[in-house]
């Protein structure tokens, strides 16, 4: 007979696959299990193995990415907005370091990949409510401008979280941030003021500051 499965064994060993990559531990199926005080047998019961507990991870942190940009309110203003979710993307990837670099490995396939994908439609909603009010060119496709925007911070953090520089590196957010939305047909003042609005930079300890 098949073990019955606990939610919470699952997310425990989640949680112990992150912690390990964190503090780049190499991840095994008995190095996983050890202090958790489970069996290797859970990963299979769980998982199917540790190519699914790979998928299971990926797949994790588009689930926390999708409740983090949930959180972002949506008010009056669109291009305050769709500063936020970027702002609300960097304090996702900074205060997970470990799921992050696990989101974007395109080797390991994702449990639900319409689930990841819906993460970005919060930026394309925020995008298409800014070109309905005037803000962007009549010409804008929101899903186009949802992706820049997207990119734009995708860059920024890898060059933080995973790269070379220094988190002071997230103070050009604002300016490109700007200089993307003018481009896309916004009033430069107005732009500014809205994107100064809905910009933070993530607090140094990696919390993220409500939106």
């Amino acid at each position: 007979m098949a073990r019955p499965k606990d939610p919470a064994v699952r997310t425990r060993l989640i949680e112990r696959a992150a912690v390990m990559l964190r503090a780049r531990e190499p991840v095994t199926l008995r190095t996983l299990v050890a202090g958790t005080g489970v069996s290797t047998m859970a990963v299979y019961t769980h998982f199917g193995g540790m190519d699914g507990l790979w998928q299971a991870l990926r797949q994790e942190g588009f689930t926390r990415l999708s409740a983090r940009l949930t959180a972002v309110p949506v008010s009056p203003d669109p291009v305050r907005d769709l500063t936020a979710l970027c702002a609300a993307y960097l304090d996702h990837a900074l205060t997970h370091p470990d799921l992050y670099r696990v989101m974007f490995d395109a080797s390991v396939d994702l449990e639900d990949l319409p689930a990841a994908d819906a993460t970005l439609e919060h930026l394309v909603q925020a995008a298409r409510r800014g070109r309905d009010a005037g803000r962007y060119r009549r010409d804008v496709v929101p899903l186009d401008l949802a992706v820049q925007s997207w990119s734009l911070g995708h860059g920024l953090v890898s060059l933080v979280a995973t790269g070379p520089l220094p988190r002071e590196t997230l103070d050009h957010g604002p300016f490109l941030l700007a200089a993307l939305f003018t481009a896309s047909g916004d009033d430069p003042d107005r732009c500014r003021a809205s994107v100064t609005r809905g910009w933070h930079r993530p607090a140094p300890d990696g919390d993220a500051p409500p939106a």
